[in-house]
């Protein structure tokens, strides 16, 4: 069994403007950048990325060092623990496509490096915030009972609710789907922020800005071409 982190949580005494909500960049500078010149316009300082940071695109160092930059507070997302954990030794490609990926896998750590590796093998599988209001956020890759599923648009509410279980949390935040969406269930609000560096829709990057209120989180789902 496959150690995991403990959660990280945050009481959040105050919240002066939108946080910004980003997910699976998957390694892909040009993407993140263009996020991130969008939150700095809009005066977004606070920024939370709900895992798969680094692999799949050409960049992953770049990635991770301008998320450093701007603090980012990241949780890990499947291919993160992969890239933490697996010895490219086990990797078994068959086919031309699997072998080009392992050839990025390998690429990735290498470029990473053993001190970044360690810290990603560090980085927490859930951030929680209590926020002013009372509420409480849970950040997640997956979903509360399963880092590695997705809770996606087109789940009924019996397996949505499957994958919230009995997690504590008013308002989930996720990523994995790629497909941005807000759903309610019951009293849980789920945010799905899409993903920065491999949307479905190509060159365009979603991210999620929230604020707590005394109505509920204000939600606004934004996305920028690169």
């Amino acid at each position: 069994m496959i150690p995991t982190p403990s959660d990280k949580s945050w009481k959040m005494e105050a919240v002066r403007g939108p946080m910004a909500f980003l997910a699976d960049i998957h390694g892909n500078r040009a993407a993140l950048d263009a996020v991130l010149a969008t939150l700095k316009d809009e005066g977004v300082s606070s920024i939370f990325v709900a895992g798969d940071l680094l692999l799949g695109g050409d960049d992953p160092l770049g990635v991770w060092m301008r998320l450093m930059e701007v603090s980012a507070r990241c949780v890990r997302g499947t291919t993160d623990r992969a890239l933490a954990l697996m010895e490219p030794a086990r990797l078994h490609p068959k086919t031309e496509d699997e072998r080009l990926a392992a050839q990025r896998f390998v690429d990735a750590r290498a470029a990473l490096g053993d001190l970044i590796l360690a810290k990603l093998r560090r980085l927490p599988e859930a951030i929680r915030l209590e926020m002013p209001d009372g509420r409480e956020w849970v950040v997640v890759h997956g979903s509360p009972m399963d880092p590695d599923e997705a809770i996606t648009a087109d789940l009924d509410d019996e397996e949505v609710g499957a994958l919230v279980g009995d997690d504590p949390a008013d308002v989930i935040i996720c990523g994995s789907g790629h497909v941005p969406f807000v759903r309610s269930i019951e009293e849980v609000t789920i945010v799905a922020v899409g993903s920065v560096g491999a949307s479905p829709e190509g060159r365009l990057a979603h991210y999620t800005l929230m604020m707590p209120t005394a109505q509920g989180p204000r939600i606004d789902q934004k996305w920028v071409t690169y």
